[in-house]
């Protein structure tokens, strides 16, 4: 091994809590970490969040993904443009996300509430609560809170935030055992500067962004967006590198996605 590859840090898992189990506390194996992924559309969790997913998986730990539409109105445009019918193209964008879910490693959910636009309701939102209670995520990802260009994404932000906070309560009525108030990640907007988003996490993806890249090529209804996202990485790649210090041992190309918090980190040393 060289002295570059000993030198270079593994990225960090998204959130700094332990997992503490039931079966752990009656001396059995610790569960795996969860991460629940929320998302408005069936592409977004690739495009967004895709590394950190394969990361996750890699390493063993559970993935969740729960879309809450399939984007088969506003997301879609090269399938209505064929003439494809609305159930066509919510079965062609099931078929791309189930596709490049199994090869970040995740199982992913789609709730089918339709989008242009998506509405939050008390139903959907005690449908996450479900799955909050279920999955015990130990980091949740989803969309930032601000986004002009689409509404939807803030939708699935509020509805996501909300089920993290009722899933706590232990009067909340509902399946499942409470969960503790897992770290919560937005990732990047497509449009960053429009959206009041800042990259405050800089997220190494080096070595699963093949797997990443892979997945993205599993969504032919957006491929135009493969070269973006691509460069994208690139770019918080370069920012990751000089945000790291000069002597980390960083590839030179360093591949990164970038994520804001809306609740404090939670640590015993600053790092």
């Amino acid at each position: 091994m060289s002295n570059d590859a000993r030198r270079r840090p593994r990225p960090r898992a998204l959130g700094f809590s332990p997992k503490f189990s039931t079966s752990l506390e009656q001396g059995g194996p610790p569960s795996p970490r969860s991460t629940l992924v929320v998302t408005a559309h069936a592409g977004d969790f690739v495009w967004r969040a895709g590394g950190a997913i394969a990361l996750a998986a890699s390493r063993g730990e559970k993935v969740t993904i729960v879309c809450l539409t399939f984007g088969e109105r506003g997301e879609s445009a090269k399938a209505w443009r064929e003439g494809r019918t609305l159930e066509e193209i919510k079965a062609i964008r099931r078929e791309e996300a189930e596709k490049a879910a199994a090869t970040l490693g995740a199982e992913v959910r789609f709730f089918d509430a339709g989008d242009y636009p998506l509405v939050a309701t008390p139903e959907l939102t005690d449908r996450l609560v479900a799955v909050h209670r279920e999955t015990q995520p130990d980091v949740v990802l989803t969309h930032p809170v601000e986004d002009p260009y689409n509404g939807d994404h803030p939708a699935a932000n509020r509805m996501a935030l909300e089920a993290r906070v009722l899933a706590q309560a232990i009067g909340y009525p509902g399946p499942g055992e409470i969960i503790g108030a897992p770290p919560v990640f937005c990732f990047e907007p497509h449009q960053p500067e429009m959206s009041g988003f800042r990259p405050e996490v800089l997220f190494d993806i080096t070595e699963v962004w093949e797997t990443k890249r892979k997945a993205m090529e599993c969504l032919g209804a957006q491929r135009h967006l493969w070269d973006y996202y691509t460069d994208l990485a690139v770019r918080r790649g370069v920012q990751l590198k000089r945000n790291a210090g000069p002597n980390l041992g960083l590839p030179h190309r360093t591949m990164a996605e970038a994520y804001m918090r809306p609740y404090p980190q939670i640590a015993k040393e600053l790092a």
